[in-house]
Parts: C-alpha cells; sequence; structure tokens
C-alpha cells in the first residue's frame, strides 16, 4: 500500500516479503521475473500457518462471472465467505446464500485467511487492491491472497509489492468457464512457493484441480501461454475452413478431412455453434482479446515479437489470431463467446463453404 509522498511508480522496500529492484515504470521483463523469484523464495522460506490447517474465513473480491460461482462454491463447502464487488448488486444473490457482503475490499479482507481475487484485468486489480479501501489496506498479518484474474507478470508484481510484509501471494488463474467454476472443475495454475501452495491445496481443491506450475508469476505466464493456443487453434480453424470452401471443397468433406487431422477435436465441437450461428459466451470475446493484448504485452517484453526484426518469423500466429479477435470485435462480436471468430473468418473470406 502507498505512503503520503510516496511516488506512484516506485516500488518500496518490502524487508523480507520483497527487494528493491528499481523504478518501476522502467523494470525490464527480467526485471520483473527476479522480482517474483526473490520474493517467492523469501516469502517460501517457511510455512504462516503450522499444520496445513483448513482455511475456513475466506474473502471473495469480485463477483463477476467467475467469481460468483466460485464464491457460491465455497459456501457450499462450509467456509465463512465474505464478498465484495465494485457493483454491489451483483453482490445480492450471494447474500441471501449466507455470505457477509462488505463496504470495501478492505473491510472484506479483514479476519480472512484467504482472499480470493477474480476481477476482469490489470486496471481492474490495482483498483481493488490499492489505496485506503483496496485489499492491501485491510489484509491481516499471516493471510494468503490468491490472485485468480488473467492478468500480466507486471501486474502481479504490482500486487506483490503493493502487500504488507507477511503476506503470502499465489497467482492462480484459472482454465474453464462457468460451469467448471460452478461444479469445481477448473483447471489452477497456481505460482507460487511450493509450502504456500501446498497450504492453500484444500481450499483450491473445493474450486477444481490445482496444478503448481512454478514461483510467483508461473501460474500467469502458464494462463497466457494456454490462451495463447487456444486462440491459435480457433484461428487456423477458421482459416481452414475458409481456404476449403474457396476451393470448392463442401462442409461434409471439409469436416472429414478436418477429423484426420490435429484439428479434429475442435472442428467436431464447434461445428454446431458455426452451424446454428449462435455462439453464446461461455468466454466472451471482448475478454479473449484482453488476453490477446496481453500475450502481445508479454511477447513482447521478453523479446518473442521482436525475433522478426532480425530476419526470423517473430510469433506470427499469435498475431494474427490477435488481430482476427480485434477484428470480430470491432465488427460487433464483443458479448459473443470467442469461438465467433470463427463465424467472422468464414464471413470476412466471403468464399466459405456451403453448409
Amino acid at each position: 500500500m502507498r505512503t503520503p509522498g510516496r511516488s506512484a511508480g516506485r516500488p518500496r522496500d518490502r524487508g523480507r516479503c520483497a527487494g528493491r529492484v528499481g523504478n518501476w515504470t522502467r523494470n525490464s521483463a527480467w526485471n520483473r521475473i527476479l522480482f517474483l523469484v526473490r520474493w517467492s523464495v523469501r516469502f517460501g522460506a517457511k510455512s504462516l500457518h503450522e499444520g496445513g490447517m483448513s482455511m475456513k474465513r475466506v474473502a471473495v473480491i469480485g463477483l463477476g462471472a467467475m467469481g460468483a460461482p466460485i464464491a457460491r462454491r465455497l459456501l457450499g463447502h462450509g467456509c465463512e465467505v465474505t464478498v465484495w464487488n465494485r457493483s454491489p448488486q451483483r453482490a445480492v444473490a450471494l447474500r441471501e446464500a449466507g455470505a457477509v457482503v462488505a463496504e470495501s475490499a478492505a473491510d472484506a479482507v479483514r479476519g480472512a485467511e484467504a482472499v480470493i481475487v477474480m476481477v476482469t484485468d490489470p486496471p481492474a486489480l490495482l483498483a481493488v487492491t490499492e489505496g485506503e479501501h483496496g485489499i492491501a489496506a485491510g489484509i491481516g498479518p499471516g493471510a494468503v491472497v490468491i490472485q485468480m484474474s488473467t492478468v500480466s507478470p507486471a501486474a502481479v508484481a504490482r500486487l506483490a509489492d503493493a502487500l504488507p510484509a507477511g503476506t503470502g501471494l499465489l497467482d492462480a488463474p484459472v482454465l474453464g468457464s462457468v460451469a467448471e467454476a460452478a461444479s469445481g472443475a477448473l483447471r489452477i495454475l497456481v505460482g507460487g512457493p511450493p509450502v504456500l501452495a501446498e497450504r492453500c491445496l484444500p481450499l483450491l481443491s473445493q474450486l477444481g484441480s490445482p496444478l503448481h506450475v512454478g514461483e510467483l508469476g508461473a501460474g500467469t505466464a502458464a494462463k497466457l501461454v494456454a490462451n495463447n493456443a487456444l486462440f491459435g487453434v480457433l484461428g487456423v480453424l477458421g482459416e481452414s475452413l475458409a481456404l476449403g470452401g474457396a476451393l470448392g471443397l463442401s462442409w461434409e468433406v471439409l469436416h472429414k478431412v478436418l477429423a484426420v487431422t490435429p484439428l479434429a477435436a475442435q472442428a467436431a465441437r464447434r461445428r454446431p455453434a458455426i452451424e446454428a450461428d449462435e455462439y453464446p459466451a461461455r468466454f466472451a470475446l471482448a475478454l479473449a482479446r484482453k488476453d490477446a493484448d496481453l500475450v502481445a504485452e508479454v511477447a513482447g517484453e521478453v523479446g518473442a515479437v521482436g525475433a522478426a526484426d532480425d530476419g526470423g518469423p517473430g510469433l506470427g500466429l499469435t498475431a494474427a489470431a490477435r488481430d482476427w479477435l480485434r477484428d470480430a470485435e470491432r465488427a460487433g462480436r464483443a458479448d459473443q463467446d470467442y469461438s465467433a471468430v470463427l463465424a467472422h473468418i468464414l464471413h470476412a473470406v466471403k468464399k466459405g463453404p456451403q453448409q
């Protein structure tokens, strides 16, 4: 949490929980990685909760499409859940289900053993974390923040810097959507000290299947890689369908061909939606575009997209998938499922296959 008079862009020395890594706005990606590793190693040196007792007092910050079913599931498992959302009306149903609704994020986390954060993007994470009413202002010693939003490694590093000494932090974004959150079938990509991840395992296991992927920041990196793969597959599938149509192949023949390729499962899964031209949102296209922007941002920071300047191809498929998502959003598909990018590709090519 910032103190009066402190530069907004300069991380302070947080003693045993972080090392100073220079001015925030000028940090390279590698400095941020070094910061996250140092934070993880220092915090992971000892357990803050001997014996691995189950966490029962949980705060959930962010009650959107994913946060609300997560909070409801924890209530169903006997947790004492306190919730807060920037739009208060989203908390009404959870109050009726037994949750305590706090007046601010700071109030919500007071007394909590674990704090789950599930918000839209890095600016939203900053908004609920910092300031006099943010998480960092209210969280107590020994509590653990489990950051489950899809953000950037830089946002995770900033969160780590904002939290007071003695606070645990895991980055644990998820694979899955609303149905998986409600049923406890999420795939949770956990980054942070192993001892801290183990301490949170009983809680996370109520929400799905946790996979520890490395130190702090690794969960966020893994989520961006996974989403990049999803976007790329949809882009290749859409272009393959469009190419087949342009070459005169029938819809039925195209699917028989794709059934013997690595795209088989995705082609079969997406076929009914394409044929019905209906894309109810499980993962809104606007959020997918946001994630594709995050992928491009972090790829640029580590020099991955710069390979083209050296005569190499760079991450061309990554850039193309992002462009398709952007174009589909501009075409009015922001609130549809991200798989609606397939329809956009087929319409854009204008020579799609006859169904």
